[in-house]
């Protein structure tokens, strides 16, 4: 079952008040918070210059990101990259950007439905849609007597999923387009139109991702020590191969790619064991440190 070894994992597919996170939320929300401001005041609403719900659905989406913490407080990674002085990106202008939010969505797990669509439901089911999805959590629910299934909920969550990564070519406005914070990076695709729509994550060799942001979420992976087999960074659950939904060919080209930037890191292939290794293991805001020229 999914997410089986992860402990503290815990089922939550509410929260957002169905809206998913428009693109300048994020920072929006930081900034709020930055100011030591409460998402409880009076004048929310007017500060933010969103409805009620809206202002809620923000919070809930910087915990979900992990931009701010279970107080409110930005995180180290929300200031890394929020931060009007030190931020890497704090207007998401880079591509790579969103590809880390993408991971950080996935990885932190606030949001169930990201954490086991990435790492398991995709794989079990090349194509779905709200039905099937459904399904599923409802029969993870049978046997896991701390998940409280409602369809309706799950229903709506998977809707603010495909929001969220649906790419909307025809929306010109970008504050207030209903497109999501993650259309840009096209993982989700659809075929088929109405009742027919079904959804797929294709795996591919992610041309557009850079390799710096891979071997950041390697470093990230508490899960990873010195030396990592090539299968463990393609299947593993919060894997890049999982959350990026990156093909062999495309881990051993980014696996290449980072590899040259960096004489501690080396890829062997003995007797057919591929394994990354790091001679010393560096510190993951190091990479982005260096790839935003910090």
């Amino acid at each position: 079952m999914v997410l089986e070894d992860t402990e503290k994992f815990k089922y939550t597919f509410s929260g957002h008040d169905s809206f998913q996170c428009r693109q300048l939320w994020l920072k929006k929300g930081y900034d709020y918070v930055k100011d030591g401001k409460n998402f409880n005041d009076e004048d929310a609403v007017v500060q933010l210059g969103v409805g009620k719900n809206m202002v809620s659905s923000i919070r809930f989406w910087l915990k979900a990101f992990g931009i701010i913490d279970n107080k409110d407080a930005p995180t180290e990674f929300g200031n890394r990259l929020f931060d009007n002085v030190i931020g890497y990106d704090p207007f998401l202008e880079d591509e790579a950007s969103i590809w880390l939010l993408h991971y950080r969505l996935v990885k932190i797990g606030f949001a169930s439905i990201y954490t086991t669509i990435f790492n398991e439901y995709r794989k079990e089911k090349l194509l779905f849609n709200k039905e099937t999805f459904v399904n599923y959590v409802k029969r993870i629910s049978e046997n896991k007597p701390d998940l409280n299934f409602n369809e309706n909920t799950i229903a709506k969550d998977f809707m603010v999923f495909t929001n969220l990564y649906k790419h909307d070519t025809e929306s010109k406005d970008v504050e207030d387009s209903f497109s999501g914070i993650l259309s840009e990076l096209e993982l989700l695709k659809t075929t088929g139109q109405g009742k027919n729509e079904q959804f797929f994550i294709e795996i591919s060799e992610r041309d557009n991702l850079p390799e710096l942001i891979v071997l950041y979420t390697i470093l990230d992976n508490q899960n990873y020590g010195s030396s990592m087999s090539l299968n463990s960074l393609e299947f593993d659950i919060n894997s890049p191969g999982s959350i990026f939904a990156l093909n062999r060919s495309g881990l051993m080209n980014k696996i290449s790619d980072f590899s040259k930037h960096f004489k501690n890191i080396i890829f062997t292939d003995q007797a057919g064991i591929k394994e990354l290794q790091f001679k010393s293991k560096l510190d993951a805001y190091t990479i982005l440190d260096f790839y935003y020229g910090k």
